[in-house]
């Protein structure tokens, strides 16, 4: 995939502004201040994505008594909150996607300086390894700069020009849709070698009850309606690849090992999350055409 590699990363910009984009666009401020002022959401949220799920890796990674690179891998992704994925998956699920990206965002910044940290004490506490050490600054900038300003951004023009935000947020949508298909393909195929390799380990299948289990914590650990519940457990089970993916190339040298094993996970992790998205999908139509017949 190297020779590839600019154009995906090209194409995962583009998904995580174009979802961003959306979901501010399709949003309020009464309604991002009524997620917001939810002070009983707000901590269950953090508690379960910053406490609860950073020790479900681990958990997870014990249980399959998983190789150093593969434990490595998983604790790093448990640890990393706030992924943009989690937004789309709300999206895709017909959830409430104001909260999801609402809570995406701010995620993202947390996550951004409890990463390293929360990395270094379950991996000390595991006796695997730590001393990761990561620029705290510019993973602020580059959550910042992909997911706060296209949502703030989408946000400003729903509530100065919402005409103008009706007639933009089909399109950006369609943009977001093809681009994550993109981004799920380019990581598939440029990664399929790594996942073959582990084919026969416990890592697909620990990276797959990992995100499981992490949507129902994230589900349980949430208030409101049934739609805003999974669409917090969609943001539980799908992490910020963005701060794992440094701490591969700051702390482990890109070891091979960790990042095949960091690929496994992940995509083995979409494998569990995606299709429960699916299915609340198509429930949720299923109830709204009986509802109107």
């Amino acid at each position: 995939m190297n020779t590839l590699q600019p154009l995906f990363n090209a194409v995962t910009v583009i998904f995580i502004a174009a979802t961003m984009l959306a979901a501010g666009l399709g949003a309020t401020l009464p309604s991002l201040r009524a997620v917001f002022s939810n002070v009983s959401l707000l901590v269950l949220v953090l508690l379960a994505n910053l406490v609860v799920v950073p020790l479900l890796g681990w958990g997870v990674a014990a249980l399959f008594g998983l190789p150093s690179g593969a434990f490595v891998a998983l604790l790093l992704i448990a640890s990393s909150p706030g992924g943009p994925f989690g937004a789309k998956l709300g999206a895709v699920q017909h959830g409430d996607v104001v909260a999801g990206a609402a809570m995406s965002v701010l995620l993202a910044a947390i996550g951004s300086i409890t990463f390293g940290p929360t990395v270094n004490v379950i991996l000390d506490a595991a006796n695997v390894g730590g001393g990761v050490s990561l620029d705290v600054a510019a993973l602020m900038l580059t959550v910042a700069v992909l997911q706060l300003v296209p949502f703030a951004v989408g946000l400003v023009v729903r509530h100065y020009a919402p005409p103008t935000a009706l007639s933009w947020h089909p399109l950006v949508a369609r943009v977001s849709n093809a681009t994550f298909l993109a981004v799920l393909a380019g990581m598939l195929l440029g990664n399929w070698r790594d996942v073959v390799a582990l084919i026969g380990s416990l890592s697909l299948l620990a990276g797959f009850v990992f995100a499981g289990v992490a949507f129902a914590v994230g589900t349980a650990l949430a208030t409101g309606p049934s739609e805003r519940r999974t669409t917090m457990g969609g943001i539980a089970a799908v992490r910020n690849v963005g701060p794992a993916l440094a701490a591969v190339g700051l702390a482990f040298g890109n070891d091979p090992a960790v990042l095949g094993a960091l690929a496994a996970v992940l995509l083995s992790g979409l494998a569990a999350a995606v299709p429960i998205a699916a299915i609340l999908s198509r429930r949720r139509q299923q109830h709204a055409k009986a509802s109107r017949a």
